[in-house]
């Protein structure tokens, strides 16, 4: 992880936040972004890359509404097949594809469409088991040279699911009784 990145993502501590690679593996979360989603980054192997664990773990669905699930496997077997068009067949994005293709019927199927360019909702909606549901906008913050994402998960002031934020903020990983 450049330098950069990392004092902008060490400035976010109090926010949903993570570092992750171009095949959706967390290499740094910040402590809300492991109370909203988990902590993909003591993961090993393909299972720390989201769009691999999102079609072969059903708990990987789980943070997010089922009503959205659909087009976010369209945006992860979408934004797999891109990378392995510009990586190539002997990329860690073709060895992941290779790996779903054979273990996940969802993602042989959506991969079958050919389709490619889907972005995910401009909110992303989720459902936490202690705050609830939640809508957030996500920014990206691009490093080229190392092809590292930061996203980082913001609510609208004064909204209802900003409130729950700062709520996650002091509760962090903990779980309530």
């Amino acid at each position: 992880i450049s330098p950069g990145l990392l004092r902008i993502f060490d400035r976010l501590a109090d926010t949903p936040a993570e570092i992750v690679t171009e095949v959706g593996e967390t290499l740094r979360p910040t402590p809300v972004g492991i109370a909203l989603t988990g902590h993909a980054s003591q993961r090993e192997g393909p299972d720390r890359s989201i769009g691999y664990r999102w079609f072969t773990d059903p708990s990987a669905r789980a943070p997010y509404p089922p009503d959205e699930q659909e087009v976010l496997s369209r945006v992860y077997a979408s934004g797999l097949r891109e990378l392995v068009a510009v990586r190539g067949p002997e990329s860690r994005a073709a060895h992941l594809a290779d790996l779903l293709l054979a273990r996940s019927d969802d993602f042989r199927r959506l991969w079958a469409t050919h389709e490619v360019g889907v972005r995910p909702p401009e909110i992303k909606r989720f459902v936490h088991p202690e705050v609830g549901a939640l809508e957030l906008s996500c920014q990206t913050l691009l490093d080229p040279d190392q092809s590292h994402r930061l996203l980082v998960y913001t609510a609208d002031p004064g909204s209802e699911s900003h409130h729950k934020l700062r709520l996650l903020a002091v509760l962090g990983t903990q779980t309530l009784a």
